[in-house]
């Protein structure tokens, strides 16, 4: 691929910060000790593009890896880090994915790419995370 051609948001990025991650997923029903682990964990995602509209966000922690395999703007079932299976829609406009999630709460993650960072800003109800990534 030409450098010109070059897909910004396609890459490693690990995790430097995060506010109000555990006031997100008690918003979205996450039990206590998921939610403890998560606090704790510091995970790495990798972001890889497989052609025109399909992609994969792979996250890595020490306990659990996982991989969000889609294609842009078709709908899909997916299991969430809490188990709950959910409609999922993700959309992209620039160097910006929204990902939709409807299920008995809906939820909205945003993961915005940047050449240095990505930040990625979770809603649930009225609370809104950000976490911001480093590009490896």
């Amino acid at each position: 691929m030409a450098e010109a051609e070059k897909d910004i948001c396609v890459g490693k990025y690990k995790l430097e910060s995060s506010e109000k991650f555990d006031e997100f997923l008690s918003e979205m029903g996450v039990g206590f000790l998921l939610r403890k682990f998560a606090q704790t964990a510091t995970p790495t995602v990798e972001v890889t593009k497989k052609d025109e509209n399909n992609y994969s966000f792979k996250t890595v922690t020490t306990l659990k890896t996982t991989d969000l395999v889609f294609t842009l703007d078709t709908e899909f079932d997916e299991t969430r880090m809490d188990g709950v299976t959910v409609k999922t829609v993700i959309t992209r406009n620039g160097n910006v994915f929204t990902q939709k999630q409807k299920g008995e709460k809906e939820i909205e993650i945003i993961r915005e790419f940047t050449e240095p960072q990505l930040i990625v800003t979770c809603k649930c109800g009225n609370v809104t995370s950000i976490r911001k990534y480093k590009r490896l």
